[in-house]
Parts: C-alpha cells; structure tokens; sequence
C-alpha cells in the first residue's frame, strides 16, 4: 500500500514534467510587431445626413457607416467619397487602437469616388507612415492584397486574389476611368481600404459586383488617384476633362466606303458632335484617327502596351490642357488637326447635387425645386412612377439630358404632395411635375420662380405644368400667402426655402 504523502508527491512531479513539456504551448504567444502596411491602414467612422429629395426642407436621418482609409504623403488620409460625402462627423481609427481621431473632409470627387481627410490631431502621423504607391499598373495575373475593415468583425481584414481585368469604363456619369478587377474578396465596409502588391499600393477598393456574382471587388488605381490629387492640389476639385461627342465604330464596311476611306484609315466616326455650333471643330461624319499622337482603332480603343487595350477616353484625361485636347481626323478625305474644347461636365436641364443640399421655396402648401439626378433617382425607386411620368411626357424624362437654353434653365419640379390644407382641396397630387408656367410667365428656373411669385399682383395664382393631362392649379393669391406661415409651422418646417430662395424672396421686388 503506497503512502498517501508519497502518492502526492509523485503526483506532484508528474504534474510538474507534464508542465515543462507543454510550456512551449502555454506560454502566452509574442505579440508580432505590426507592418508598416498595418500601421498605414485605418478605420473610417462617419455620421452621414443625406437629402431628402421628397423633402428638401429637411435632412434624411442620421446613418453611421464604417469604412477604410490609408495614410498617404502629406499627412492626409485617402478613402472613398461615398463614405464621407454628406458627412456631419467622421472619426478614424488606427488597426489596433483603442481610440478615435476627429477627421475633416478636405477634398472630395464623387464622380471618381476618392477624398481625402485631414486629422484634427496630426501626432497621429507620427506612428504612421504613408503607404508608398506604386508607380506601374499592375498586370493580369499579378497577386494582390486587399486591406481593410469589412463589416463582420473589427479588427483588420487582408484577402488574397490576383489582378483579373483592367478597363477604361464609367463611375458615375459623367466620368470614367481607369478600373482594376480583382478576385480577392471585397466586402461592405471594405471600401477605401488599399489594395497592395509587393508591398506597394496599387489602388484603392470601392466597389464590389453585387447579385449572384463572387469574388468580383474593384479598385481605383494609382493612377486616378494621383490625377485626383494633382487636380485638388490648389484646394479645389476642377474634374476630368471629357468628351461629350457620339461616336460610333467604324468596322462595318459599308460605312467604310461610304465615306470613301482608305484601308490604311482607323478610328472612331462622329455620329453626333456635343454642339451643333458652327464653330464647332467636330463635325458629322468626321473620323477620330488620332487623340494626341495615339493612334486609335475601329473600335475607339487605344494600346497602352501588347497585351492592354482600352477605350479612347483614357487619353482624353492625359493629353487635355487648358480645356483643349488635340484631335488628328480625317474629313472628307482630308486630314486636319483640330483642338477640341473639353470639361468636365456636360451642363443638362437635370444636375448632380455634388454634395449639396437642394434648394427648395415653399408657396402655400406647395414645394417647389431644383430637379436633380438624386431626385429622379428616387423617383425610380417608387414602382411605375417614372414610367407614368414618361407616359406623360414629362421633361423629367424626356428633357433631363438636353442642354440648358435661356427659354429653360433648368426643371422646376413639385418635389412633395402638397401639404395638408383646405386651399389643396379637389386637386390631385401634383408631386414630380414639372412647372411650365406662373400666371402666363414660362418659368426657366426656380430663382425666376420665386422672383415671379414676389411680384405678382394679380388676385389669384395660376400654375401650369409641362405634361400631357393633368390640370393647372389655381389659388387665390392672398390666401396662399396668408396660409404659408401656418403650414410651414403645423409641419414643422423651419424655414419657406434655402438660403439662395429666400435671398430672392426677401429682396426688393424688380419695377
């Protein structure tokens, strides 16, 4: 029989051998040093207020998104314009730390989705290093990491894949350009984070292709950002020159011999130059043989090397200087150098918001606006809206596209359902049309609307709209002015319209 103390003891030892030979595996694990890619990647914190196109006197509710950034030279912050634009607070967060910076959005482009933030604290910087990008595209088949703080967790996400596609191809209209697809997993909240091979940046994710698709991410490369951040080097964004001209191939053979052109001949036809202007360089039928000195094919792509073609547009954005760009065409079988003028946007009856709020005028229980992409955007997610508005032939449909004349501006819309009152009685709801004309007065923009409406004198207000049926609104004057006040306050509305309305709705009437 063993002695209990002597069965302890040599239990005791045995516990302690086991111990020591498991110590490896139990000892707490040495915390790895973080990369500098690490250290150079953050998280984005951001409280976005957007518009409300259905109501431009107010603000959507507050919605908190998480996002990525990466530290780049000149200690600033790159990250994506979705995740900051409309932003009232945006904090950020270095992998791995307990606390948050204020950030301020200094520039922003969401055509091309980039922006850049500063940091109320710029110690920050300090212990973290701006990522080195790399000055090369990438090339198909080249692995790449993608970095960055997607929805799931909280602590830093990197996901492998390789370079798959890279495209000249559209953003957000009316810009284009450069685009990366890659394989590695993109996922929401991924967005601004960077894509990294060999230990360079090589773009920045924002997108990924939703649906039943996988694995199909895409990114900005370095080069739109770096033209994103030469352009806003002076504090403002100016965007990318663009040309607005309809072109079509030349492949078929014939329109070859239509136009009489020589087998040798390549390039692009002018179906229909962006003005009709005869001082216009561009003309019908003109063929686009050469964008600069790069010569382009039937098919309106360019070379940049063996193995990558990409549409025309591409070297708009390089050759452009001063609003010019340089064209070779052939023209009646003569060639001609023409510089065409080039911007940035192509001025249409319908705009972007651009980060703005809507102006609005509110008359009565009516409210008036600017149409916008943002609205007409929201109008497509309420089911046979917009397809009743086409059926009537609004502008909002068949117009938005068409350029601004002095006869019409831009499209005056009642963007709400009138407000609850006894003065809307037995009219319909009017919300989505489009203003033609005030007491006999065709409107060409809200600002002459409410400049209109401050120097009326007759006793009852007429509305007309720019659609087939539907009826013309009719309002005693003084009842509408009257009724304003007690609408505005019932509804909680702080104020009859934007900043720039009521300047024009304050000041002296015009004699």
């Amino acid at each position: 029989m063993h002695h209990p103390r002597s069965f302890r003891d040599g239990f005791v030892a045995l516990l302690v051998l086991t111990l020591l030979a498991t110590a490896p595996l139990l000892a707490p694990r040495a915390q790895a040093a973080a990369t500098p890619i690490e250290d150079s990647v953050v998280k984005v914190f951001a409280t976005l207020r957007y518009p409300d196109p259905f109501k431009p006197w107010t603000k959507q509710s507050p919605t908190e998104i998480t996002a990525s950034g990466v530290v780049i030279d000149g200690k600033r912050i790159l990250t994506n314009a979705h995740a900051v634009l409309y932003a009232s607070q945006v904090q950020v967060q270095a992998n791995a730390a307990g606390d948050k910076v204020s950030a301020n959005v200094v520039a922003i482009a969401p055509g091309i989705d980039l922006a850049v933030l500063s940091l109320d604290d710029p110690g920050f910087f300090d212990s973290h290093p701006p990522l080195a990008r790399a000055k090369a595209l990438p090339r198909i088949k080249d692995p790449v990491l993608a970095y960055g703080f997607p929805t799931g967790g909280s602590s830093l996400s990197i996901t492998k894949g390789i370079v798959s596609r890279i495209e000249f191809a559209s953003y957000k209209y009316p810009v284009s350009g450069l685009r990366i697809q890659i394989d590695a997993a993109i996922n929401p909240g991924n967005s601004g984070g960077p894509a990294v091979a060999n230990d360079q940046m090589i773009g920045l994710a924002f997108s990924r292709l939703g649906g039943d698709t996988q694995n199909i991410g895409y990114i900005i490369p370095n080069e739109e950002i770096d033209l994103f951040l030469a352009d806003v080097a002076d504090g403002r964004y100016d965007g990318k020159p663009t040309m607005f001209d309809e072109l079509q191939t030349l492949e078929n053979p014939a329109l070859r011999e239509y136009l009489k052109l020589d087998k040798s001949v390549e390039g692009m036809v002018v179906h229909r130059p962006a003005s009709s202007d005869p001082g216009y360089p561009l003309k019908e039928w003109d063929v686009i043989t050469r964008i600069g000195t790069t010569p382009v094919d039937n098919q309106g792509m360019i070379k940049l090397d063996a193995d990558l073609r990409v549409g025309l547009a591409y070297e708009v954005q390089h050759v452009a200087r001063n609003g010019r760009l340089p064209l070779t065409v052939i023209r009646g079988g003569k060639r001609l150098e023409l510089q065409l003028p080039v911007g940035s946007e192509r001025p249409t009856l319908v705009r972007d918001l651009h980060g703005a709020y809507p102006s609005y005028f509110i008359y009565g229980p009516l409210v008036f606006s600017t149409a916008t992409w943002q609205y007409v955007a929201a109008l497509e997610q309420h089911a046979g809206l917009l397809r009743a508005l086409g059926l009537v032939q609004s502008p909002l449909v068949t117009e938005a596209l068409d350029a601004p004349t002095p006869q019409r501006q831009e499209l005056v819309v009642v963007s709400s359902p009138m407000f609850p009152h006894k003065l809307a009685n037995g009219y319909s709801n009017p919300a989505g049309a489009v203003v033609y004309a005030i007491n006999g007065t065709r409107i060409a923009s809200l600002a002459q609307l409410v400049a209109v409406l401050r120097d009326l004198k007759d006793p009852y207000v007429t509305i007309e709209f720019d659609q087939r049926g539907g009826e013309a609104l009719v309002f005693e004057r003084a009842a509408l002015a009257a009724a304003t006040d007690d609408i505005l306050t019932d509804n909680g509305v702080r104020a009859q319209g934007s900043a720039d309305t009521l300047a024009i709705w304050q000041a002296r009437p015009a004699h």
